[in-house]
């Protein structure tokens, strides 16, 4: 069988705004708008001016935006995150998360976290299993993410 891919889709409140915090925090690209595709998909019926809106002075749909790595390792495609609206707002704990490695990235535990709590993440706990640290904090929107 061939590998499949994957993009990784989080259901959120406000896709654009969650998509930006996301972009900075793992320094990863938010996809451009291609805003005369959305204006030919309103004149040619495929969707209405409901569906869209301005974010930061720009034409985006509505529902969803995506956030994708600068580069591809070569011969791979990019991994992507998109981030979908919905009515419902969050209810329980995460099923599955990201594990959002700082130390890896050169960065300590501690800077990371003060970091990204001045961004408006939230934290949660600490654990530790063995040498491993992390913090279990959370996005603007609430959704659970390990820092470790």
């Amino acid at each position: 069988m061939t590998p499949l891919t994957f993009q990784v889709t989080l259901d959120c409140a406000d896709p654009h705004t969650l998509a930006d915090w996301w972009g900075e925090t793992l320094g990863w690209q938010v996809e451009p708008s291609d805003e005369a595709f959305i204006r030919r998909m309103v004149a040619e019926g495929f969707a209405s001016e409901a569906d869209t809106k301005l974010h930061k002075g720009v034409l985006v749909w509505a529902e969803g935006q995506a956030i994708r790595q600068p580069v591809a390792p070569e011969g791979s495609p990019c991994t992507r995150i998109l981030f979908v609206a919905v009515p419902e707002p969050k209810s329980g704990k995460n099923r599955m998360h990201l594990d959002v490695r700082a130390t890896l990235a050169g960065t300590g535990l501690d800077v990371a976290r003060d970091a990204l709590l001045a961004r408006g993440a939230t934290f949660l706990w600490e654990a530790s299993q063995g040498p491993h640290r992390w913090y279990t904090m959370a996005d603007p929107e609430g959704n659970e993410f390990c820092l470790t």
